[in-house]
C-alpha cells in the first residue's frame, strides 16, 4: 500500500502548480491536500473532519512556511514533538528565502528547505523531483512500508 503526499498549501496558484508537477512525475501516491495548518494537523492527528481516516502517516509532507491559523513552523514543531509523527520526512516548500525562518525550520528538524522556484518549467522539475526522491528514492524509517514506483505503461 503506498503511503500518501500530504500537500500543505494555501496558495491556489502554487497548489495548483505543484499538482501538476507532482502529476508529470507520474508517482502513483495520492496525494492529499490541506489549506491551513490547524486543517493539517487535523489531518495528521486524525481528529475533526479527519477523525475517521485510515491509520498511518503520510510518505512526506510538503508544508509551505506562511500559513493561515497555524503556521508551517508551528505544524515542524508539533510534528517533531510528537511519538507518532517524528519519523514523518517534513519539506518546507516555500518562497522566504528569509534566513531566520530557514534557521528555524532546521532547529525544529526539517528535511529540507525548498525555496519556490519563480518560472513555471524549474517549478514543475523541482516538485517533480521532490516527490520523485521522498516518495520513492528515500529509505522510509524502519517499520514503514517501502514504497515502489509503479511502472510506465
Amino acid at each position: 500500500m503506498l503511503k500518501p503526499i500530504l500537500l500543505i498549501e494555501d496558495n491556489p496558484h502554487d497548489l495548483e502548480l505543484t499538482l501538476v508537477a507532482l502529476e508529470r512525475s507520474q508517482l502513483a501516491n495520492e496525494v492529499i491536500v490541506v489549506r491551513d495548518g490547524a486543517e493539517a494537523l487535523d489531518y495528521l492527528h486524525r481528529r475533526g473532519a479527519y477523525a475517521s481516516r485510515a491509520e498511518g502517516n503520510p510518505a512526506v509532507m510538503l508544508l509551505d512556511l506562511k500559513l493561515p491559523k497555524v503556521d508551517g513552523l508551528e505544524v515542524l514543531k508539533n510534528v517533531r514533538e510528537s511519538l507518532s509523527l517524528r519519523s514523518v520526512p517534513v519539506v518546507m516548500l516555500t518562497s522566504s528565502r528569509e534566513e531566520p525562518d530557514l534557521e528555524r525550520a532546521y532547529e525544529l528538524g526539517v528535511n529540507a528547505y525548498v525555496v519556490k522556484p519563480v518560472e513555471f518549467r524549474d517549478f514543475v522539475s523541482a516538485i517533480s523531483d521532490l516527490g520523485i526522491f521522498w516518495a520513492v528514492l528515500n529509505e522510509p524509517p524502519p517499520g514503514s512500508f517501502r514504497l515502489t514506483r509503479r511502472p510506465a505503461n
